[in-house]
C-alpha cells in the first residue's frame, strides 16, 4: 500500500499530567506515515483522487490544539482513529506524538509514544428466535451501522433454521453481516455484547433461546484464543446456519486454519 509521510510537524498545545503542562503548554512533533491507494490520483492528477495532506496536516494541528488529556498515549489512540474517521481514503495510519520538552530532570533528546491503527473486515453471525425476531436483527444491523466505528459493508438474506445445540425451542432465523471497523477484536466483542444487551439477551440456558446472537466468525485472517474471545469462531465449520449465509456474501474468503472456502467447508457438511 502506498504512503503518504508527515515527518516533523511541530504543534504548541496543553497536554500532560502535571498542571504547568496544561496551563503554560509546550511543543509536541508529530510524524505519521498514512497508508493510502495512489493509483487514482497518479493517473488523474487530480487532488481530490487523493487524501490532502496539507489539510491532514491542519486535521492534527486542530485536533491537538482543541483536546486537552493527560497521556501521551491517550493522545496518539485518539488522533490515530479520528484520522481514520475524518478520511475514508485511509487504510491504516501510524502515528508518533514526540515531546521533546517533557519534564524529566535529566538530559535526553526526545521522548515519544507511537501507534498503528487500521481498519478491519469481520464477519458477525446474527440470529433470533424469541419475539419479533426479523425487527431484532434489523435493529441490530441499524444500531451497528449507525456506529461510527463500524461500516456495514454487506448483509445476507436471513434463513429460517432449527435450533443448534439439543435444546428445545423455536426455530431461529439467522443471517450473516460483513463489516469494517476500527475496533480491536476485544473491543468488537464488548460492542457486541452490548448490542445484545439492549435486545434484553439473557444468558440462561446454553444454547438456549435468545432474542438475540451475535458471534465474530472472522476478523481479517487473524487465529486468536482467550477465555473470552475465539476467532475464527470455534464450532463455525459445523453450523450451517453459519455456513449458508456466509456463502451468499462471501463464498470465497478462506478460513485461516483450516485453508478452506466458506463453499468448500459448507459442501464438507453436505457431504
Amino acid at each position: 500500500m502506498d504512503k503518504i509521510h508527515i515527518k516533523g510537524l511541530e504543534i504548541f498545545a496543553h497536554h500532560g499530567v502535571y498542571d504547568m503542562e496544561k496551563e503554560k503548554g509546550q511543543r509536541f512533533v508529530i510524524n505519521a506515515d498514512v497508508s493510502v491507494n495512489t493509483a487514482f490520483a497518479g493517473e488523474s492528477d487530480d487532488i481530490d483522487d487523493t487524501l490532502d495532506y496539507g489539510k491532514l496536516c491542519e486535521f492534527i494541528k486542530d485536533f491537538m490544539v482543541a483536546n486537552q488529556v493527560n497521556l501521551l498515549e491517550t493522545l496518539a489512540n485518539e488522533l490515530a482513529r479520528k484520522i481514520l474517521l475524518r478520511y475514508s481514503q485511509a487504510e491504516s495510519v501510524k502515528i508518533e506524538i514526540c515531546k521533546p520538552e517533557a519534564p524529566i530532570p535529566m538530559t535526553f533528546e526526545s521522548v515519544s509514544i507511537e501507534v498503528e491503527r487500521s481498519r478491519h473486515i469481520s464477519y458477525i453471525s446474527i440470529g433470533s428466535n424469541m419475539g419479533d425476531r426479523e425487527e431484532f436483527l434489523q435493529n441490530a444491523i441499524d444500531n451497528l451501522d449507525g456506529d461510527e466505528c463500524i461500516k456495514i459493508l454487506d448483509v445476507s438474506n436471513f434463513i429460517e433454521t432449527k435450533p443448534y445445540g439439543g435444546v428445545e425451542q423455536d426455530d431461529f432465523l439467522n443471517g450473516m453481516i460483513k463489516i469494517s471497523t476500527l475496533y480491536s477484536p476485544t473491543e468488537l466483542l464488548e460492542r457486541l455484547h452490548e448490542e445484545e444487551r439492549l435486545a434484553n439477551r439473557e444468558r440462561l440456558v446454553h444454547w438456549g433461546p435468545r432474542t438475540l446472537d451475535l458471534d465474530i466468525i472472522y476478523y481479517d485472517n487473524i487465529v486468536m484464543s482467550t477465555d473470552d474471545l475465539v476467532i475464527p469462531h470455534p464450532d463455525m465449520s459445523n453450523r450451517l446456519f453459519v455456513l449458508e449465509p456466509l456463502c451468499e456474501i462471501a463464498p470465497y474468503e478462506v478460513h485461516p486454519r483450516f485453508m478452506l472456502t466458506s463453499k468448500e467447508l459448507l459442501q464438507k457438511i453436505k457431504d
